[in-house]
């Protein structure tokens, strides 16, 4: 059974670990109203988040950068993240990574970009941490 209920979508996404579509637009939505906070983060290329990314989209942390955001990932351990790439492969590895990590309130968009049917951008502006790491 589908639900829109913050709750119940809170629940399932992060108790599971997976974000479908339909989850995360429902969460950027009680996100953008003011009901529920969260980080939306791109670990795909730079060159990759150019081309389209994720409209809500706060930060992006390149996997072949990844471990230069280490710090500033620990520094969100407390805050519920949802981690995006092209089709959920390498989220799911860096997931993993993350739950050894001790994160807890984690997920990933299961089948990535690719799949997710709400509002994506082309040429978006890049997140300010880009600019500070390069």
């Amino acid at each position: 059974m589908v639900t829109n209920d913050l709750e119940e979508v809170k629940n399932r996404v992060f108790s599971s670990n997976q974000a479908k579509d339909e989850d995360l637009q429902n969460l950027l939505k009680y996100r953008q109203d003011g009901k529920f906070d969260f980080k939306l983060i791109d670990i795909r290329e730079i060159y990759e988040y150019s081309d389209m990314s994720i409209d809500g989209t706060d930060l992006l942390y390149p996997t072949t950068l990844f471990h230069k955001y280490i710090d500033d990932l620990n520094k969100m351990k407390e805050s519920y993240i949802i981690l995006y790439c092209r089709t959920g492969n390498r989220t799911g590895q860096v997931l993993g990574i993350l739950k050894r990590m001790e994160f807890d309130k984690i997920a990933h968009l299961t089948q990535g970009i690719v799949a997710y049917s709400g509002k994506t951008s082309k040429n978006a502006k890049l997140p300010n941490n880009i600019e500070e790491k390069k």
